[in-house]
């Protein structure tokens, strides 16, 4: 695959944005203000869940900026929004079989897509907070003794 290609830190990207933009629908409700959408630690979340490994700034900057431009994502505001095509790419997505789902979709991209080109930024101070979001909220709570609660029994 020559450098103009589809890298499978782009596909990485574009599925981890699908699954953490389907596992939040649930949370909302319909009457939410709340855009539809995803937050930079979301994507980082799904991406470690994935991967074993929070993607670096870079490689979050790339993959987005060839997405949004061949149409497949969106950003506004911090938020990150599969778009209609990117939808109807993942939604007819051939089954995995034996690879993962990332080269499935690395391999769809390169059959469907030309990567395209977009003017967006990702901060390093944004990209960092995002990973210490990510990292506190993946921290496991204190379990609490229930001594010293006089409603529980």
């Amino acid at each position: 695959m020559g450098e103009n290609g589809w890298r499978w830190s782009d596909a990485w990207i574009f599925v981890s944005l699908v699954i953490a933009s389907g596992a939040g629908r649930h949370r909302r409700s319909a009457s939410s203000r709340r855009p539809e959408g995803v937050r930079l630690a979301d994507v980082l979340s799904t991406a470690d869940h994935l991967n074993r490994a929070i993607p670096q700034r870079g490689e979050v900057e790339t993959a987005v900026r060839r997405l949004l431009g061949a149409g497949l994502v969106s950003v506004s505001d911090g938020w990150f929004r599969i778009t209609p095509d990117g939808e109807r790419l993942w939604r007819s997505r051939p089954s995995a079989g034996v690879a993962t789902t990332v080269d499935t979709v690395q391999g769809v991209l390169d059959r469907r897509h030309t990567p395209g080109s977009a003017d967006w930024t990702l901060d390093e101070a944004d990209h960092a907070a995002a990973v210490q979001e990510y990292l506190v909220r993946s921290i496991p709570s204190p379990r609490r003794s229930p001594e010293g609660h006089p409603d529980r029994d």
